[in-house]
């Protein structure tokens, strides 16, 4: 297995088609093998980002966010309390926001790779080898 895990603007891109071409292609393919995951921490990431008008949406939030959610291939990663425990728990440092903690550690626990484009996640990343990294 081979799972990808999105980060949220890397969600966020890949349904506005702003993902390259060879990352969008490796994501299609995650789909199709049933491997695509998303983190309900990304539904909340969203609905802050439009609720401070930094993500203008064409639809109502709770709209965008079920159809993001049911794409085909998509799974939702569970949100676990192991999962939610091991954010705070993260080996080495790590400074980003609870969010990301909690995909750094969602990721970690799929043994999945975290396609983002955040430079801290990947300094982490390349640091501890808690977790493998796509870059977008």
């Amino acid at each position: 297995m081979n799972p990808i895990l999105l980060d949220t603007h890397a969600a966020v891109w890949a349904v506005e088609g702003k993902i390259a071409p060879a990352i969008a292609g490796a994501v299609d393919d995650a789909a199709k093998r049933g491997e695509l995951l998303l983190s309900p921490i990304s539904a909340w990431e969203i609905g802050m980002l439009v609720r401070k008008g930094r993500l203008i949406l064409t639809t109502p939030a709770q709209d965008y966010i079920r159809a993001l959610f049911a794409q085909p291939g998509v799974l939702t990663a569970t949100l676990t309390p192991a999962i939610a425990l091991a954010a705070t728990e993260l080996p080495g440092k790590f400074q980003g926001d609870p969010a990301d903690c909690i995909l750094i550690a969602t990721a970690a626990a799929y043994g999945a790779r975290l396609l983002t484009r955040d430079s801290q996640i990947h300094e982490y990343a390349k640091a501890t080898k808690y977790i493998r990294c796509i870059v977008c």
